[in-house]
């Protein structure tokens, strides 16, 4: 299959479970992560392991002239981008009045602007090959929300907007965009929290799991990255305007729709 696939923050965790599936499907992949040598090793796995052409590269979203770059790069070497999943991100956990400026900036610097440098240049390349599809990783924090996560709850309801903008706008181009929301994932970053909770809320770090994590699922499971991963794909490798703007919380029934 000659179709590309850009994932942010792919090195590991969700991104490397939707970098596997799509090059499962063959479709070419593009690994993006901050630090090139993790990039490259994960790229040169996935390609070993399912026999299709890979790029790994640096790229730091919140860098505008290294995601412009970048880009470049991928549809110098790849000749295009299909499809653009901005999943690179990261949690702070802190009570409202006691966060800290520069850790806000971080965190909504990495998730919203990052997402709009990846788009918009992304954007420009599908505009010129015939279409393309935007995913954006939200969370179930894009339409709730949850203790201690001020920042974290800001900048991914915000990519709810911006997700739509683009869908919206891009209609006449052929770029669909969608968001996908996971509910809680096990993975290094959702594994990190758990003791930060536990302090924070002076709870043990079993009651985080069942009482702040999985309280609201109906099976009191975790979300697997496999999960997320195939619902990534669904939106897309859907072949028309039907599936855009729309969003899909993936939480073993965490807010209910």
């Amino acid at each position: 299959m000659n179709k590309v696939c850009l994932i942010t923050g792919s090195a590991r965790g969700i991104g490397l479970g939707i970098a596997e599936r799509f090059a499962a499907a063959k479709f070419q992949v593009v690994i993006s992560d901050l630090r090139q040598d993790d990039a490259e090793r994960t790229a040169q796995e996935i390609a070993k392991k399912y026999n299709v052409k890979t790029l790994g590269m640096a790229m730091d979203v919140t860098n505008e002239a290294a995601v412009n770059s970048g880009i470049a790069r991928i549809t110098k070497e790849m000749s295009k981008i299909d499809v653009v999943v901005n999943n690179a991100g990261l949690q702070i956990i802190s009570p409202f009045e006691e966060f800290k400026t520069e850790d806000w900036k971080k965190l909504v610097d990495v998730h919203q602007y990052g997402s709009f440098f990846v788009s918009r240049a992304a954007m420009q390349q599908m505009k010129k090959n015939g279409g393309g599809s935007i995913i954006f990783i939200g969370s179930v924090h894009s339409v709730e929300a949850s203790p201690k996560k001020a920042a974290y709850i800001t900048a991914k309801h915000a990519l709810l907007g911006m997700m739509r903008a683009i869908a919206n706008e891009g209609a006449e181009y052929n770029v669909r965009a969608n968001l996908v929301g996971p509910g809680c994932v096990k993975t290094e970053l959702v594994m990190k929290q758990i003791p930060e909770y536990a302090k924070v809320l002076k709870i043990s770090e079993k009651e985080v799991v069942e009482k702040i994590l999985l309280d609201s699922t109906v099976d009191k499971q975790f979300t697997t990255v496999e999960d997320v991963a195939e619902v990534v794909f669904f939106f897309a490798t859907f072949p028309t305007n039907a599936l855009t703007g729309q969003s899909l919380i993936v939480s073993h029934g965490r807010h209910m729709q």
